[in-house]
């Protein structure tokens, strides 16, 4: 199994978040993007200001590694306007995958047009564009019932409006692994959250993002039918070794 063909490497945080400069922030952007260039990953997921540098360093090295950003990131409670005029900017700068975070707090509220509207005009933009494009649902925020029902909106919407050669461009994906938890509880992927987008959003693709940390829980991610997983520690897993990382 060539496990890499599966990995998303993420670098995700802001300089504040990661407590150094924004220039220095810059630099283990740059590393990022040169890791998944020379470790022939799936993609390099990076946050949208980064988008345009990564294409620069990967068509300059003739790399087949592909570039994801995130959308409205991490809370997904900006409006339609706001996730759309960020993902324009993203295609125009060269992005391959839109990782948009739904408003799952809408959803929540029981504001399902709103969710509903937002996933088919993103989904629609990206698609059009030649993207591919993912569904974060942030796992941690929800309970079992509300994963079951998010998943299904987000199956059930791309079902009755795009075509079925068009499902696979279409993910739900896990968690941001920036939702804060009480008392160390996972914020990213579990076997069991995991079980219950793939029973409830086929035919669309799952991404597990975060809580993967060895190359044994990659795998089992994989059988359980997962088609990506996103992770900081790409190398780390790939290797066979133990991630450390939150993510």
């Amino acid at each position: 199994m060539n496990i890499k063909q599966y990995l998303d490497s993420t670098y995700l945080k802001t300089a504040e978040q990661a407590g150094i400069l924004p220039e220095e922030n810059e630099k283990v952007v740059e590393k990022a993007i040169q890791e998944a260039i020379d470790e022939n990953f799936k993609l390099i997921m990076i946050r949208p200001e980064f988008v345009a540098k990564a294409r620069k360093m990967i068509n300059e090295a003739q790399s087949k590694v592909t570039i994801g950003t995130v959308i409205d990131f991490p809370k997904g409670a900006q409006s339609l306007e706001y996730k759309m005029a960020e993902a324009t900017k993203a295609i125009e700068d060269g992005v391959d995958d839109l990782d948009f975070v739904i408003d799952y707090e809408a959803f929540k509220r029981g504001e399902l047009e709103l969710v509903k509207n937002q996933v088919l005009a993103c989904t629609k933009l990206g698609l059009e564009h030649g993207k591919i494009v993912k569904w974060i649902i942030e796992i941690a925020a929800l309970d079992n019932h509300q994963i079951v029902q998010i998943s299904a909106l987000i199956k059930n919407s791309i079902v009755a409006h795009f075509k079925e050669d068009e499902y696979e461009n279409v993910f739900v994906k896990s968690s941001t692994g920036f939702y804060p938890t009480p008392n160390g509880e996972p914020n990213g992927a579990t076997i069991p959250a995991v079980k219950l987008m793939i029973e409830n959003s086929f035919p669309l693709p799952v991404k597990a993002a975060g809580g993967v940390r060895t190359f044994d829980e990659a795998v089992e991610m994989i059988k359980l039918g997962v088609k990506r997983i996103g992770t900081s520690a790409a190398k780390v897993i790939a290797n066979g070794g133990i991630s450390q990382s939150g993510y």
